[in-house]
């Protein structure tokens, strides 16, 4: 935002009836205008396809062709460094019909780029999907895959799409996130599962590490996800106290469970998933993987949903594959 504002204010163009009269006419202008909101869509898509031919269609697009076309359209959008070359170009009248192109470039070319999007968000589902058929495989960058029989798994076990969080119970953002993915598993069912993996961040949650071998003492007598709420829920107190309490009031065996934190026979559990973080890259929580890539954007419900309803779609057109394939 400041840099293009800057840029304006000191654009030193003085816009009036006679240089629109005079730019209506203009070849500068034109060709400005013309270069930017038609020939850079022209040329990035045409460029795409002629390499995309070039190599025998041997690769993979990382983004549909619609897509393509619509970051044509962005790329229209030229102003500082055109404005630095129109400086160095021009002068006198030249110079202030070069700056009306640029501007008017940059607002047809945002206009463009909105209408281009706007028409493929309408695209329905069913050709959305088989447009995306046709992209490269997402990177995976999950290093260890989800083991039902090791890891906490909530949700179907045949889901199309897994969420998988390196999460620490006393750090405020993983609270705030459980909100969304609560919301995420209601609504899309048997075609989600959510997997927490423990990343207690000892360094600045003197109760991380604890909290996590309690929920592991709980999951050792059934009661992961119910003791694993109640720590999220309540991450103001993570006393031993409160540990207890939780454990006491969930019905577990409470001798039982404070043999087991006394002995920190679940540490080496911790630790595992710690290792599986590390291999993943992962320093901080919360940290998502869907579908084994890993997920860097915002975690509110709205862009949770836009992200999952990506990924099962990407699944359902890997699932049909074979069978396309066959017939």
């Amino acid at each position: 935002m400041i840099v293009p504002l800057f840029a304006l204010a000191n654009a030193g163009i003085h816009i009036d009836g006679s240089l629109l009269s005079d730019a209506a006419s203009s070849p500068i202008t034109w060709g400005i205008l013309v270069g930017y909101v038609v020939g850079k869509p022209l040329g990035i898509v045409s460029g795409t396809y002629v390499a995309y031919r070039a190599l025998g269609r041997r690769i993979k697009l990382s983004v549909s062709w619609p897509v393509v076309a619509g970051g044509g359209t962005v790329a229209g959008i030229g102003f500082t460094v055109a404005l630095l070359i129109a400086n160095i170009a021009f002068e006198g009248r030249q110079l202030e019909e070069a700056k009306l192109g640029i501007l008017g470039s940059a607002v047809l070319a945002t206009l463009t780029a909105w209408a281009a999007f706007r028409v493929i968000a309408l695209i329905p589902d069913r050709v959305r999907a088989r447009q995306l058929s046709g992209t490269a495989d997402d990177l995976v960058d999950l290093a260890e895959d989800v083991d039902p029989e090791r890891d906490h798994v909530r949700g179907a076990p045949d889901a199309l799409v897994t969420l998988v969080e390196y999460g620490d119970y006393q750090c405020p953002y993983c609270g705030q996130a459980e909100v969304a993915i609560r919301e995420l598993l209601d609504s899309f069912g048997d075609e989600l599962r959510y997997v927490w993996r423990h990343l207690p961040l000892n360094d600045v949650h003197a109760n991380a590490q604890l909290a996590a071998e309690a929920a592991e003492a709980a999951s050792a007598q059934g009661e992961f996800w119910a003791y694993h709420d109640r720590l999220l829920a309540d991450q103001e107190d993570l006393s031993p106290r409160e540990l207890g309490r939780h454990a006491e009031e969930l019905g577990l065996d409470t001798t039982r469970f404070w043999a087991e934190l006394r002995r920190h026979d679940h540490a080496d559990r911790i630790g595992d998933d710690v290792a599986t973080a590390d291999a993943s890259g992962v320093a901080g929580t919360p940290s998502f993987f869907i579908n084994g890539q890993r997920y860097d954007g915002e975690y509110d419900v709205a862009t949770l949903t836009r992200v999952v309803r990506t990924a099962r779609q990407r699944a359902r057109v890997r699932a049909a594959e074979p069978a396309g394939a066959a017939s």
